[in-house]
């Protein structure tokens, strides 16, 4: 497995993944269209202004998605998510371990930040496991429902 730029296939599979504007609004977070094509998803998921990545596997397929940018001096993991037919098989821990180590570089960080839906338990379980933990947030919660988890690494990958 590796991090790749996204294409337009991996976007068009991506797509396919949201079946409703509920499950893309527990994804993609406020200011997302639905339904979407290929230009509106593109511009919403702000792929030409963030470091977005697609997980790939060796046969080219693709896994997961992720994307980080800088929030508050720390990698900050946003749009997470696994192909929904490969979910439970440890592709997240995967995804977060190579976007953080290059996020973290890239940033010049140690440590790593996420929002996570309160709802979603099965993420929630996953990113405990990975060993990120609630905290409280520097502010406001830019977004309803949600809990902001951190890892802290010094001098190591999230």
């Amino acid at each position: 497995m590796r991090l790749t730029q996204p294409t337009d296939d991996h976007c068009i599979e991506l797509m396919s993944w949201f079946s409703s504007a509920e499950e893309l609004g527990v994804w993609s977070g406020p200011g997302f269209g639905y339904p979407f094509d290929l230009i509106s998803f593109r511009r919403d998921i702000k792929l030409d202004s963030l470091k977005s990545f697609s997980l790939i596997s060796s046969d080219q397929d693709l896994l997961a998605f992720g994307q980080y940018y800088l929030r508050f001096g720390r990698c900050h993991l946003g749009r997470l998510v696994v192909n929904p037919c490969l979910r439970g098989q440890g592709i997240v821990a995967q995804l977060i371990a190579q976007l953080s180590a290059l996020g973290n570089a890239d940033l010049d960080t140690d440590s790593c930040s996420l929002f996570v839906v309160s709802d979603n338990q099965s993420a929630i379980r996953a990113y405990l496991n990975l060993g990120f933990t609630r905290a409280d947030y520097p502010g406001e919660l830019p977004l309803d429902n949600c809990f902001y988890m951190l890892k802290e690494s010094i001098n190591a990958r999230c």
